[in-house]
């Protein structure tokens, strides 16, 4: 069995496995005794980088409600699993992935997309300026390294893949490293892997270094798309709908803002985040934000952008019996930008 093969199942039989984990997962954070509602959500952050939430709360768009750091995370899906077994209170991740607990019956909900590409941000695959790989067919016998496997980059470059007519046996002679992102251009570098994927500022500032190329980009493949969303379990959802509105009204805010302003603006709210917290993180990153990528006004959730993930799902044989509909895995009754509104 190929290594890319075993990473994805894998993937699948943790997915699996959160099912039987939610049902024991305690309440966490939830709301205390006497019906008062969580006004605390525990996350998990990035390395020298400044997530959504954060913003939201910096500028004072969350209200009462509070952020309690409880570490960091270097990928979606082990965000996500974090979130369905209780250890934190929302997570974020590829909208594939999260089809994929939601195929496996894990109580989790999207409720806000957070990042997404556009003509600014994206997620690019990039060789060598003299690497011979240019198109699908040179990637057979290559190694790839991106931060996750069975996510949003193994999702993108099999699509890519299969457009450029390579067969399913073909595509597994592909070989897929999962590498932390501020390790994956060095390992381009030192030739450690032939194609480095790499998105936001960390693209940015492997571009700025010189000595790479582009071989596509997913804005390229699929045009401008909201790739992930924030989830909160269903019970949390239920036991805390005010938190969780105030929560996604205040991503959505946040996403805006960063969208009216000038880019200078956003770098220097982001830099003074990263130096106020504390973390001992290197703020040089936040210098190439450029944009959230995220689609939709406010975050609002197209049943596109998990309709697609799902159909490729399907075909690539990861769905088993009947297929998730989009409007059970997602819903944007908390968003108050929805239907062209405001917040």
């Amino acid at each position: 069995m190929s290594p890319p093969r075993r990473a994805i199942l894998r993937t699948l039989a943790a997915a699996a496995a959160l099912v039987v984990l939610t049902a024991t997962a305690g309440c966490g954070g939830d709301a205390a005794a006497g019906g008062t509602e969580a006004r605390e959500l525990r996350y998990q952050g990035s390395v020298g980088q400044v997530t959504l939430p954060e913003l939201a709360a910096d500028l004072g768009y969350l209200g009462d409600v509070k952020l309690n750091w409880i570490g960091n995370v270097t990928g979606g899906p082990q965000d996500i699993q974090a979130t369905a077994t209780g250890q934190s209170d929302f997570g974020g991740a590829f909208n594939g992935a999260i089809v994929k607990l939601a195929a496996a019956n894990a109580p989790i909900t999207a409720v806000v997309s957070y990042y997404g590409s556009d003509a600014q941000t994206f997620q690019g695959y990039y060789v060598l300026d003299d690497s011979p790989i240019r198109s699908p067919r040179d990637l057979i016998g290559k190694k790839v390294g991106m931060n996750t496997l069975g996510a949003h980059a193994e999702a993108v470059l099999k699509t890519w893949l299969a457009r450029g007519d390579l067969s399913p046996a073909e595509v597994k002679q592909v070989e897929l490293v999962a590498l932390p992102p501020v390790n994956t251009e060095q390992s381009l570098r030192q030739k450690q892997i032939d194609v480095a994927v790499l998105g936001g500022v960390i693209r940015d500032k492997a571009v700025d270094g010189g000595g790479i190329r582009t071989i596509f980009t997913d804005y390229e493949l699929l045009g401008a798309f909201s790739g992930g969303t924030y989830v909160f379990r269903d019970d949390f959802i239920k036991r805390n709908p005010e938190t969780v509105k105030a929560f996604v009204t205040g991503v959505g805010k946040a996403i805006e803002w960063a969208r009216a302003q000038p880019r200078e603006t956003v770098v220097a709210r982001l830099r003074d985040i990263i130096t106020k917290r504390g973390r001992n993180e290197d703020p040089s990153l936040v210098a190439y934000w450029k944009s959230s990528g995220v689609a939709g006004r406010g975050g609002v959730i197209d049943e596109k952008e998990f309709g697609t993930w799902i159909d490729w799902l399907a075909a690539e044989g990861e769905l088993k019996g009947n297929r998730p509909k989009p409007a059970d895995i997602y819903t944007n009754r908390f968003n108050p930008f929805v239907d062209g509104g405001s917040a």
